[in-house]
């Protein structure tokens, strides 16, 4: 049975928190709010936290997944950046931007793109999920909660618990999310000098970005 970890949203408990990151730790998949939509996460170097993960979300290795990073320093260690890059990577984050890289070797070549050797990634504008990701020293790897056969994500906290009882380690609950996904941008055709392309529109606004 899944935990539901009821949490202030402007100051969530870290004894609660501390709950997520042990539940993490122990290999276990999450529901976490975000700045877009809940997602789902799990620790970054456990394969078979890893490959439930994929099993709930319904998708294969060729699906990108993304990692939740606590900031912009930690996002350039597990990504290859160049100055172009990064002045686009600054001026959507933290915010509802997922941004596709190369990956470093940081990267655990089973979570990057089989092919492309890439990773999604961002910084999420989201005092819960960053307070976890302060806490949990490190990125989460995580994918949008949108499940097999649904046209939305959820957003909904006792909803996910119900749905997902038996599957999740925990679900945090910090009141209700946006039900729309982030925007996604893949910024590699930049290395060769070309534009970013927009791989899926959310609720990221690319003038922002001067993308518009």
């Amino acid at each position: 049975m899944a935990q539901l970890l009821q949490v202030h949203p402007d100051n969530p408990q870290q004894r609660l928190l501390r709950l997520a990151v042990d539940a993490l730790q122990k290999g276990q998949v999450l529901a976490v709010p975000t700045d877009s939509s809940y997602a789902l996460v799990c620790h970054l170097d456990d394969k078979t936290a890893v490959d439930h993960l994929r099993r709930i979300r319904g998708v294969d290795e060729r699906h990108h997944l993304t990692l939740l990073c606590h900031d912009l320093a930690e996002l350039a260690l597990y990504a290859r950046v160049d100055n172009r890059q990064f002045r686009i990577l600054k001026l959507g984050t933290p915010g509802p931007f997922t941004f596709v890289l190369e990956a470093t070797k940081e990267v655990p070549r089973r979570v990057s793109h089989p092919q492309r050797k890439t990773i999604g990634l961002r910084v999420p504008d989201h005092k819960t999920v960053l307070d976890l990701l302060e806490l949990h020293a490190a990125p989460l790897l995580a994918t949008t909660l949108i499940l097999p056969k649904d046209k939305e994500p959820l957003n909904d906290a006792e909803y996910i618990r119900s749905r997902l009882q038996h599957q999740l380690g925990a679900v945090i609950d910090a009141g209700p999310c946006p039900l729309l996904p982030t925007t996604v941008i893949d910024l590699t055709p930049m290395g060769h000098g070309d534009e970013p392309l927009v791989v899926r529109s959310g609720r990221g606004d690319l003038g922002r970005l001067g993308l518009a």
